[in-house]
């Protein structure tokens, strides 16, 4: 079924024009690397009511442009969480020669081994099947009023509080955003 759920999501992505997976994904990885387009992001930002001095985690955070819009325009403490060597050396790198190391950095490694409990806002682009496994990780973590922001695939069982619906990120693909609070 898994292998099908790939299959399906992978042949979509073909046809949007969106660019085919690494086939060299780290062992355990969640996801693969597919950049959220720049036009997404600050809509997942806002989405998310991410406010100055707040503590944001990106998971999967690839090569960091998440954490960094984050620390960058909304002043928060971002963190993202990357098992791909070579994107955790991309984002540190990026985020040092911005100066924003102060408040943007990322952890490698496994996304499912860690703490979330200090997040006012969480984002994650993974697929279904990541999802249904962080969901049940953070409702185990979260506290009360934290939200989580979803791009394309909802959180397993969970109930959005809003879906907002981005019809062209400036390529011609439309996205989707699943808003929680917990």
């Amino acid at each position: 079924m898994r292998t099908l759920s790939l299959f399906f999501a992978l042949a979509a992505l073909t046809l949007m024009g969106q660019p085919a997976p690494q086939p060299d994904q780290p062992p355990g990885s969640l996801a693969p690397y597919l950049p959220t387009p720049d036009s997404v992001v600050d809509r997942m930002l806002q989405a998310g009511k991410l406010e100055p001095g707040q503590t944001m985690f990106d998971l999967g955070s690839g090569d960091g442009r998440i954490v960094i819009a984050a620390a960058k325009k909304y002043k928060a403490n971002a963190i993202g969480v990357e098992l791909d060597d070579a994107l955790v050396a991309k984002s540190k790198a990026k985020i040092f020669a911005l100066g924003l190391d102060k408040t943007a950095r990322i952890i490698r490694g496994d996304l499912l081994q860690q703490d979330y409990s200090s997040a006012d806002l969480v984002t994650i682009y993974l697929w279904p099947e990541a999802n249904a496994k962080v969901a049940r990780l953070l409702e185990q973590q979260l506290k009360k009023g934290a939200r989580v922001v979803a791009h394309d695939f909802p959180m397993d069982k969970w109930t959005p509080s809003a879906t907002i619906t981005i019809p062209d990120d400036g390529t011609g693909r439309s996205h989707t955003l699943y808003v929680y609070i917990r």
